[in-house]
């Protein structure tokens, strides 16, 4: 019995040798292999029971002698069938094809679809080596009379398959009429005589098969389609791949077909379609493998860890895309268009009639919109301060080139009224050349466009914006914006609407902007658009805002950049960082998202510079305001920005106070400086910003700054003192301000007759007036407050009371009569006015004393 494990036991190498043998084996060899075997393991038997009769048997084996030998029984008993490789995998095909069958009776073609093409696995394995199976055959043909069947039945029957098995039934129409075409004279023979054709016996050749083993890679003299150094790509069968003009479009269908699907290697892909380019002769041969070889180097950018696409794929897809469209203009029969039906016939090209038009399947827009899209997506996960951004950037202008020649195909296609090219096309491209041009100088635009149309063949023109047009930028950005406007609806809409009124508050055209905006009612309505139409917006408003800075309108300004800057939350309002908060419910997923609607950098707003004009224009407003509220405590508090009153007054709660580090504490002393009088000080702080100097014509805005600093001083000197002054001379004034009695008197002027300021200006003497008597002292304002509190109070009581004792008639009415409040009845008659106090209440009420209280309030 020993040595029966032990014979079993033999070395790996004879044990793999013989399961290649068994692969490769023929019948015949196999047969004589069984009976060697047998005889081997005949001999090994009567040895071992020799062995085992001669020995006594002592101990346990004399109690175990009836189960050895019925194990040994059992061992005769079985028989062990060995097959071959063919055997089993004509057995595995003849279960496909009873699933297959079953299938059919029930009507499941989601079932049949996926078993089709396990079938087809098969199929290739065993057409290797062997004839194409007969059973096979009788499968796809009656596969193709079943399902023509099936489509006309659902034709006239009321009973649609439903959603899966429509699909099913679809993929199955597409697969039979590719798969079915290579094996069409089989099927004929089988459709022409089935019994006949099932009955013959294939004839097999028997011959020894030595054992091969199949090289990958191999080397080769002489031939031209292998790579570098005679190395050549080897398929099955250890052949060497040949590219040729006819196989193209073979190669470029299994591409395309094995998109999407896992351990696809596409960068193999993309060599194979090089080579096709090189190999392909004719335009449509080229035009079709551009088409698929861009659209796999965009595959490329989903298999890899980075989430963009690297620069040289980048250029190669630019470069043949920039080709593509210059096959098609030197061909101008074939056109490639969305809605055209792709060819099936991989063994000769389509061939049009005299007069019509090759159409294409493919999308030119859309290639344009991914090239775009990944440029942007390259530059927003790049450090911008390293040249590398600078580089990457750079190729924007063969970008550009390319969106405007791609327009210009789409121009061209749409004259052609046959092809009914749809208008949605020339929106999108024409959104794209906006998006890049609106936010840049009109010097910047002016080069881009000179460059991009010197790249383009001169016999190309454009309708919308001709070559020889508009040499003025902002008659560039309105024709586009206008055309958009017109033709498209919603979103583009919206997007080159604001893209347009961005350009003119970026060229300081504010009025004109201005209008545009308040004329849209956008702001009524951009909630209800998508999140990247409200960052555009935002950012629309804020270019408004530093425009009327820049054009000395302060209120105008801190008005526009309220919202934005008030928020605390510029960066993600304008999609410049990701501000994640300590106790945020965000997913990763909405993290995601948010960051891939992160905007360039060159396409930034300097937020420090935002919010330096925010603060300066808030302290203009804001100081004089609490100057003329502390010295007129009956003037209604109003609070212009919350946010600079709260840094105000954290700035005045610290103990000690340094010197200016950044643009907050040079406003917050600015405005400390600014309420005590000293102007000076307070513009030296405000011009020793250093982010002024990032704004064009620096000087002239410090200018300004300085000359509001001077007039807003003025109107808190005037507030602050008013109390204090009789008569104030103007010369004096403009002595102090370093103003002109001029403009003082202009000033004065204009905040008497908003009465702001109880005087009147005497312009004989050149004097203020003050009239005395309307501002109230510190202690009858304080009086007011209170007088006005104890009123609410009291009225805040007696709601609740009455809120308490509602169906409670006479529930406090004093012992004697009427007394106390005079019940519920008098409720009504408490009175005269509330406001002077002293109306008398019901006959025979009680009025209320209140003692020093009661005074103040009838006061």
């Amino acid at each position: 019995m020993t040595s029966r494990f032990f014979t079993q036991g033999d070395s790996s190498s004879e044990s793999s040798s013989s399961d290649e043998e068994e692969l490769y084996s023929d019948p015949e060899a196999q047969a004589k292999s069984e009976d060697e075997s047998e005889e081997e393991s005949d001999e090994e038997e009567e040895h071992d029971s020799e062995s085992s009769d001669d020995g006594d048997k002592t101990g346990v084996n004399k109690f175990l002698r009836d189960q050895e030998s019925s194990e040994e029984s059992e061992d005769e008993d079985k028989v062990t069938v060995v097959k071959s490789a063919k055997d089993k995998r004509l057995e595995e095909l003849e279960g496909v094809v009873k699933l297959i069958e079953n299938a059919r009776k029930i009507n499941d073609w989601s079932s049949i679809s996926t078993e089709f093409d396990k079938l087809n696995r098969q199929v290739v394995k065993l057409a290797e080596k062997e004839k194409l199976p007969k059973i096979y055959v009788k499968t796809i043909a009656e596969l193709e009379d079943f399902m023509n069947e099936t489509i006309a039945m659902q034709k006239v029957t009321t009973k649609k398959l439903n959603a899966t098995n429509a699909r099913g039934l679809n993929a199955m129409k597409q697969k039979i009429k590719r798969n079915n075409r290579d094996y069409a004279a089989e099927i004929d023979k089988y459709r022409a005589d089935k019994d006949e054709y099932m009955m013959e016996e294939e004839e097999e050749e028997v011959q020894p098969v030595e054992k091969i083993k199949k090289p990958k890679i191999q080397y080769t003299d002489g031939i031209d389609v292998g790579d570098d150094e005679g190395f050549a790509t080897v398929g099955r069968g250890g052949k060497a791949l040949q590219y040729t003009a006819e196989s193209i479009l073979k190669h470029l269908r299994s591409i395309i077909e094995s998109r999407g699907k896992k351990n696809t290697d596409r960068a193999e892909q993309i060599r194979i379609m090089e080579r096709l380019l090189e190999v392909a002769t004719t335009p449509y041969q080229m035009i079709r493998v551009l088409l698929t070889l861009i659209s796999t180097r965009f595959d490329l950018t989903t298999s890899t860890s980075t989430n963009y696409m690297s620069q040289e794929q980048w250029k190669m897809a630019e470069h043949e895309y920039s080709k593509l469209l210059g096959m098609l203009e030197d061909n101008r029969n074939m056109v490639v268009v969305e809605q055209a039906e792709e060819w099936e016939d991989d063994e000769k090209p389509p061939q049009p009639a005299a007069g019509e038009l090759l159409k294409i399947p493919g999308s030119i827009v859309s290639i344009a919109e991914r090239l775009d899209d990944e440029l942007t997506r390259s530059l927003q996960h790049i450090d911008p301060h390293t040249g590398e951004y600078i580089e990457r950037l750079s190729d924007e202008q063969a970008l550009y080139s390319n969106i405007l020649r791609g327009l210009l195909y789409i121009e061209d296609l749409q004259k052609n009224d046959k092809l009914e090219t749809p208008q949605d096309g020339a929106n999108r491209m024409v959104m794209r050349r906006l998006e890049h041009i609106y936010f840049k100088p009109s010097q910047v635009v002016a080069i881009l466009e000179e460059t991009a149309w010197k790249s383009i063949p001169p016999q190309l023109d454009s309708k919308i914006t001709p070559r020889n047009g508009a040499k003025d930028i902002a008659t560039l950005v309105q024709i586009l914006s206008t055309y958009l406007f017109v033709n498209s609806a919603d979103i583009i809409r919206a997007r080159a609407y604001l893209c347009q009124v961005y350009y003119f508050a970026l060229h300081d055209q504010y009025y004109r902007a201005r209008d545009m905006l308040l004329m849209s009612h956008m702001q009524e309505t951009i909630s209800n658009f998508n999140i990247n139409t409200q960052i555009l917006f935002n950012r629309t408003l804020v270019q408004v805002g530093l425009c009327a800075f820049r054009a000395n309108l302060v209120y105008e300004s801190q008005n526009t950049l309220q919202e934005i800057c008030g928020s605390g939350r510029q960066k993600e309002l304008l999609a410049q960082g990701v501000m994640i908060q300590r106790y945020s419910q965000v997913t990763p997923e909405q993290e995601k998202l948010e960051r891939q609607r992160q905007l360039p950098f060159h396409m930034h707003i300097n937020l420090e510079l935002l919010e330096c004009v925010y603060l300066t224009c808030s302290m203009l407003l804001e100081v004089p305001l609490l100057a003329q509220t502390g010295s007129s405590p009956d003037i209604k508090k109003r609070v212009i920005s919350k946010t600079y009153r709260r840094l105000l007054e954290f700035h005045e709660r610290q103990i000690f106070t340094g010197p200016p580090e950044n643009t907050r504490d040079h406003v917050m002393q600015a405005s400390r400086a600014l309420a005590a009088g000293e102007w000076k000080k307070a513009a030296d702080y405000i011009n020793s910003i250093k982010i002024w100097d990032l704004m064009a014509d620096s000087d002239k805005i410090k200018q300004m700054l300085s000359e509001q600093i001077q007039e807003e001083g003025l109107r808190t000197y005037l507030f602050t003192y008013a109390p204090f002054y009789d008569t104030l001379s103007v010369a004096t004034l403009a002595s102090v301000f370093d103003l002109t009695e001029r403009k003082v008197a202009a000033i004065v002027s204009k905040m008497i007759a908003h009465e702001e300021l109880a005087a009147a200006l005497d312009q004989v003497n050149s004097a203020i007036i003050f009239r005395k008597g309307v501002e109230l002292s510190r202690l009858q304002s304080l009086a007011l407050t209170l007088s006005d509190k104890a009123s609410g109070l009291i009225e805040a009581n007696e709601r609740t009371l009455e809120q308490r004792t509602q169906g409670t008639a006479n529930a406090f009415e004093r012992q004697g009569g009427q007394g106390g409040r005079g019940g519920r009845g008098g409720r009504g008659g408490r009175g005269g006015s509330r406001g002077d106090r002293g109306g008398s209440r019901t006959r025979g009420g009680q009025q209320f004393g209140g003692g020093a209280l009661g005074g103040a309030i009838k006061a």
